[in-house]
């Protein structure tokens, strides 16, 4: 192992996701500096980074060409699923590692992935855990036409089925589609209980203004009646959102609102950095993969992913959001679910706390799949088997 050790970063700073992928970005870069930094470290990380600007073809390439022109073992970044999965190819033929650390949709597995950030039975199951016995169990369902969207509804619908729920509505639009309103008038007719909004950049920011506007001409539709549920709508995005987004809920490994001594210490560490005007979980979840890659290459004295990823998996990281580890059977760290509230200025009121870290299940084989008290539907009562392959 020499004195320098190359770290890539893949995330997409421009392009109609730039606000998560700017995040990931200045959170990473964050931890390298604090690395090389500390004077704790027998090597200094060097960051080599790309720019896939929000075009899926690009990432495949752009990651095969950092591997090849620096002989890295590990990168950070991609921000969606469709991303994520044109790079495990790449990195899985090239003996090398992606640290993911974005939410999402689960049902996946990589020995050359190390899931940083939740799946949903840390998300998405907790949230509607906390709002259904509140507002209702009767959904509308949107999304982005890709596998986050599909996913995360086809969840959604499953929870809702075996808790006497159900589902009036489910809407799709193009990755980056703003023309919104035939699906707010959909729900002004079908005046769901809530609405799950899956979809991502431009999309949701376009469904949260067109929605609010619904709210300021029929209190009926107002947040506090019908509020909007995100499972990946944060800090960052939320500022430019203003009023649309007050009332609505989120979901979240991490809020910058946090009362930790854990938080309190990270915020301090990274004042100033640039992407701190509000920190949001892409920052941390980046922030904390690095570190967790340079103590593991630390402990065992290489980078090759194998010795790396084996003391990832002995040895917890006192992350932002409390102690992270690697589970060992999926390669998902254990992490906290915290359920804010929008404010007008873009940031979030935690309003609900999971007790503790929470396992990750990414295939639901170990998951409730219904509401506390919920009562389910008949043909709910019958065995139910999952496929997983």
């Amino acid at each position: 192992m020499g004195n320098s050790i190359p770290i890539g970063l893949l995330f997409s700073r421009s392009g109609p996701y730039w606000a998560p992928g700017q995040q990931g970005f200045y959170g990473a870069l964050a931890a390298i500096e604090a690395v090389n930094a500390s004077g704790e470290y027998p090597f200094e990380l060097v960051a080599h980074d790309a720019d896939p600007e929000g075009n899926t073809g690009r990432y495949a390439g752009l990651c095969r060409d950092m591997i090849r022109r620096t002989g890295l073992r590990h990168v950070v970044g991609c921000t969606t699923s469709w991303s994520r999965k044109e790079v495990i190819p790449v990195v899985e033929k090239a003996d090398a590692l992606l640290w993911y650390p974005c939410v999402y949709e689960g049902f996946e597995a990589s020995e050359n992935v190390v899931y940083i950030a939740a799946s949903p039975n840390q998300h998405l199951l907790p949230l509607l855990d906390y709002v259904v016995p509140r507002f209702g169990r009767n959904a509308f369902l949107t999304g982005s036409n890709y596998i986050w969207g599909w996913e995360m509804n086809r969840i959604a619908r499953e929870v809702l089925h075996h808790s006497g729920g159900s589902v009036l509505g489910e809407r799709y639009v193009p990755i980056g589609d703003v023309e919104i309103h035939h699906i707010v008038a959909e729900i002004k007719a079908k005046k769901p209980d809530f609405i799950l909004n899956n979809l991502i950049g431009p999309s949701s920011y376009a469904f949260l203004k067109t929605y609010h506007e619904l709210g300021l001409a029929d209190p009926s539709f107002a947040s506090a009646v019908r509020p909007v549920l995100s499972c990946n709508l944060y800090e960052g995005e939320g500022s430019l959102l203003g009023e649309a987004i007050a009332g609505h809920f989120t979901v979240s490994c991490y809020f910058q609102s946090l009362r930790t001594p854990a938080n309190q210490a990270f915020l301090n560490a990274v004042a100033g950095q640039p992407g701190t005007e509000q920190v949001t979980s892409f920052f941390a979840q980046s922030y904390t993969s690095v570190f967790m890659i340079a103590n593991a290459i630390r402990q065992a004295g290489t980078d090759a992913i194998t010795e790396v990823l084996a003391q990832a998996k002995a040895h917890p990281f006192s992350a932002p959001f409390g102690k992270s580890i690697v589970d060992a059977r999926t390669n998902h760290v254990l992490m906290p679910a915290h359920i804010g509230r929008a404010r007008a200025d873009g940031g979030f009121d935690v309003v609900f706390e999971a007790g503790g870290a929470i396992e990750p299940d990414p295939f639901l084989t170990r998951s409730r799949l219904g509401i506390p008290g919920g009562e389910a539907l008949p043909s709910a009562k019958a065995p139910h088997l999952r496929v997983v392959q």
